[in-house]
């Protein structure tokens, strides 16, 4: 195939994406709003956040289901028609295949529904602190996820190996378990600390799929770089739905899982390392917690007013819009840096 049809192979996926989630929206916001499957807003240990967000309690979580479902309806579909027989240009637009695509798809989808069964106990105050899994439960789920697939790569994809830009390959052995192990949780949790403001998740989460689906395509990893696609396509209807005001929030089945599946693509790409620059907000909004936690445990203080980071600054006086638009253009220089990084090294 030609680069001029993978770049509308994969536009167009993106569009559809969209298209079918723009459309999907309406069914999904009449069910959670009818069932009342609302976000319940923490009081405990977090006064100045209850204080700020109060409003938006009841406001429907789990619209991450949105993203999720279109990356896996369109994927399934195309894989049907291909299975099928069918040889035209729709028969050309599977994306799934063993190599690229098979473990980060089957990791969105068993972290989405690790992250909808969290957000319904949520939901029911089901658990501590108002409902949901305790922490070092949530850790030890998404860790044993992502210990899968640092299984899947080291046995089945012969990956032992880890690149740094402008250095080389360096051979881990088994260690490289540990260090997709670490990639992957840390990710998740990451974009799940983001996931505090509308559109601001959803918003950086673009730039970094953007980011890795640029160099995805520059790999030769076609439909891969089609799978990031069909999310940045889910992620632009679930956007047009969530900037402020939010119509509905994108839960834990949303943001842990394309966390995850970040990572993991990350970890595909060979370009793992880049992920501090091109994931930048959601690693200083991680950063914020794992400073603020230490200080309390410490110092018996904070550092911050509220965290995460985007908390903090509202607490300082900025209007959530303002966060919000400013992280995204953080997020895009970012994710220009981490890109410039990647082909300047080929160039090099």
């Amino acid at each position: 195939m030609t680069d001029i049809f993978q770049i509308s192979r994969i536009l167009g996926l993106t569009a559809l994406a969209f298209v079918i989630g723009f459309f999907l929206t309406p069914i999904l916001t009449h069910f959670l709003y009818k069932w009342r499957l609302g976000k319940q807003i923490r009081t405990e240990g977090a006064p100045i956040f209850a204080q700020i967000h109060a409003k938006k309690e009841g406001t429907p979580t789990m619209g991450g289901i949105l993203i999720w479902f279109t990356v896996l309806f369109l994927i399934l579909l195309f894989w049907a028609l291909s299975k099928l027989g069918v040889n035209s240009i729709i028969g050309q637009l599977n994306f799934l295949n063993r190599s690229e695509t098979l473990l980060p798809l089957g990791a969105l989808i068993a972290s989405a529904l690790v992250g909808l069964a969290d957000d319904m106990l949520g939901v029911l105050r089901i658990g501590p602190k108002g409902g949901g899994l305790r922490m070092r439960h949530r850790i030890i789920v998404y860790t044993a996820i992502a210990a899968f697939g640092a299984w899947w790569f080291f046995t089945k994809l012969g990956r032992d190996s880890v690149h740094i830009p402008f250095l080389g390959d360096y051979q881990l052995g088994i260690y490289y378990i540990l260090v997709f192990i670490f990639v992957i949780v840390a990710t998740a949790f990451s974009v799940n600390e983001t996931d505090g403001l509308d559109g601001l998740a959803g918003g950086t989460l673009l730039t970094a799929f953007g980011a890795y689906g640029v160099i995805a395509y520059a790999a030769g990893l076609y439909s891969l770089a089609a799978f990031c696609g069909v999310i940045i396509g889910a992620l632009f209807a679930f956007l047009w739905f969530n900037i402020h005001p939010a119509r509905f929030f994108m839960g834990d089945t949303g943001a842990m899982s394309l966390g995850v599946t970040l990572g993991i693509i990350a970890m595909l790409t060979n370009q793992f390392m880049l992920l501090p620059l091109i994931a930048f907000v959601m690693m200083l909004e991680s950063i914020s917690v794992i400073i603020q936690t230490l200080s309390k445990k410490i110092r018996g203080k904070k550092v911050f007013l509220s965290a995460p980071l985007h908390h903090h600054l509202e607490a300082k006086g900025w209007p959530e819009t303002k966060v919000t638009m400013r992280f995204w253009i953080i997020s895009v220089m970012g994710a220009a840096l981490g890109l410039i990084l990647a082909f300047l090294e080929k160039i090099l």
